[in-house]
């Protein structure tokens, strides 16, 4: 999908999670676009790596703050920290998450309660934090999460993760009711199964599933992370500017219950 030249030129992201897979393509696509991005993760050698990637390989240039999104204090002092050296914050993209296979009469309570904490607190923590930057965003804030379509449909052997994501859209329909009045958008991106994943590669394809979702998917093949990106720009550019409290879904046209 092409964008205009420069189509987020004078705007500012920061993408959670943003230095490996989904994360990374959406960076990408932000950064070639003209926006400036920052990304935070709990990994410092993922960030470092991420950033020298995107310099030496798209031209972006990139910053990072080490940060876990579960840490409500931690996560706001990074996050205010990359506003004030960016100069604001116009976009900020929820992607950080994580997820492991297990059914769920042997899920633990540690491990409920690590996969709720990461993906709908974390949201939570930087939507809370990031708020004071994008209520001056010039052309309105965007928040944009990234869940999943199995959060409509239920997912077998990962309800902490389908819980999570559910939980995390009705954080954005609540905070595109709560936040409109400061011209805040919010929204959320479900993407199918995308190449070149954790998600795919540990969860479907190291579990032998690779036919068999394949075979679920009218398109025939798995998404890239370029798919979500192109849908997270839609959302943060002139083009999403009357969109709020609402999902794009970005899976094929999957059929997870066939």
């Amino acid at each position: 999908m092409s964008f205009a030249e420069n189509a987020l030129a004078g705007k500012t992201a920061l993408v959670t999670g943003g230095a490996t897979g989904i994360g990374a393509a959406i960076v990408r696509k932000l950064g070639k676009l003209g926006a400036r991005v920052a990304i935070t993760s709990r990994k410092e050698d993922n960030l470092k790596a991420a950033v020298q990637g995107f310099a030496e390989e798209d031209g972006i240039e990139v910053i990072y703050r080490v940060g876990d999104v579960r840490d409500s204090d931690g996560i706001a002092a990074v996050i205010s920290d990359i506003g004030s050296q960016l100069g604001g914050l116009d976009i900020l993209v929820c992607n950080a998450a994580g997820n492991f296979i297990c059914p769920t009469e042997d899920l633990s309570s540690n491990g409920w309660r690590t996969v709720i904490d990461i993906d709908l607190n974390g949201t939570f923590n930087c939507c809370q934090a990031a708020l004071p930057f994008l209520k001056n965003a010039a052309s309105g804030g965007r928040i944009i999460s990234i869940s999943s379509t199995h959060a409509d449909s239920g997912w077998p052997t990962a309800a902490h993760a389908g819980a999570a994501k559910a939980g995390i859209q009705n954080l954005m329909k609540s905070l595109s009711a709560e936040w409109g009045k400061y011209g805040i958008r919010a929204n959320w991106v479900s993407p199918g199964p995308i190449e070149g994943t954790e998600g795919v590669d540990r969860l479907i394809i190291a579990q032998g599933k690779a036919r068999e979702v394949l075979n679920r998917i009218p398109l025939g093949t798995f998404g890239q992370g370029e798919d979500i990106a192109n849908a997270v720009v839609f959302l943060a550019g002139e083009t999403g500017a009357y969109v709020s409290g609402t999902e794009l879904v970005v899976d094929g046209a999957a059929r997870w219950g066939s």
